[in-house]
C-alpha cells in the first residue's frame, strides 16, 4: 500500500523531524515540498537560504505569484509522485501550505492521499499568508507536537503503524 501524505504546519512545528521519525527500513519514504522550486528561483533573485520572517514572506509571495501564473509547481509534484508511487510500501510526504493547493492534490490523488497537520502552539508564525492560512483546511489527521522529541517520535511511529499495520513496521 502506497500513500501520499500532504503535511502542513507553521514553520518550526517539527514536520521534517516527524518525517525522519516516520521512516522505517521496510518502507520507502520521500519528503518533498511545493516550495522547493520556488527556493531555487529565490536564490537566483538573491535569497541566501535564511528562514527568517522576511524570507518566509518573500518565498510565500513568490510562490503565490507563480501559482497564479501557471500550474508548474502542482504539475511538477504530480509528475514526481506518479513516477514514484507503486504497489510497494511507498510514502510520499508533500509539504504544502495553501488550502486551495491542498484541495487540488486531494482531488487528484483521491483515496491514495491523506492530509496531516502538525501543530505546535508555541511556533505559530503569521508573517505571511501561507503560515496564516495553515488552519483554514479540514485535515484528515491533526497531531500536536507539544512535548519532547521522544513524544514526536512516538506520534510518528503510531501514525506509520495506523497506515501500514503493526505486523510490517511495528
Amino acid at each position: 500500500m502506497s500513500k501520499i501524505i500532504i503535511i502542513n504546519g507553521s514553520g518550526g512545528c517539527g514536520k521534517d523531524q516527524f518525517i525522519e521519525f516516520f521512516k522505517h527500513k521496510k518502507i520507502i519514504v520521500y519528503n518533498i515540498s511545493t516550495i522547493d522550486k520556488v527556493k531555487k528561483i529565490a536564490k537566483l533573485m538573491g535569497w541566501n537560504g535564511e528562514k527568517d520572517e522576511t524570507s518566509r514572506k518573500f518565498l510565500s509571495d513568490l510562490k503565490s505569484l507563480w501559482i497564479n501564473f501557471n500550474s508548474y509547481i502542482f504539475d511538477d509534484i504530480i509528475n514526481f509522485c506518479d513516477s514514484k508511487i507503486n504497489s510497494k510500501q511507498t510514502f510520499i510526504f508533500i509539504h504544502c501550505r495553501e488550502p486551495e493547493e491542498i484541495k487540488k492534490f486531494k482531488k487528484y490523488f483521491k483515496n491514495k492521499c491523506i492530509t496531516l497537520l502538525i501543530k505546535r502552539p508555541e511556533f505559530i508564525l503569521y508573517s505571511n499568508s501561507s503560515d496564516r492560512n495553515v488552519d483554514k483546511y479540514e485535515y484528515d489527521k491533526i497531531l500536536f507536537n507539544n512535548k519532547s522529541l521522544k513524544h514526536l517520535k512516538k506520534l510518528a511511529n503510531n501514525f506509520r503503524i495506523q497506515l501500514i499495520g503493526g505486523n510490517i513496521c511495528g
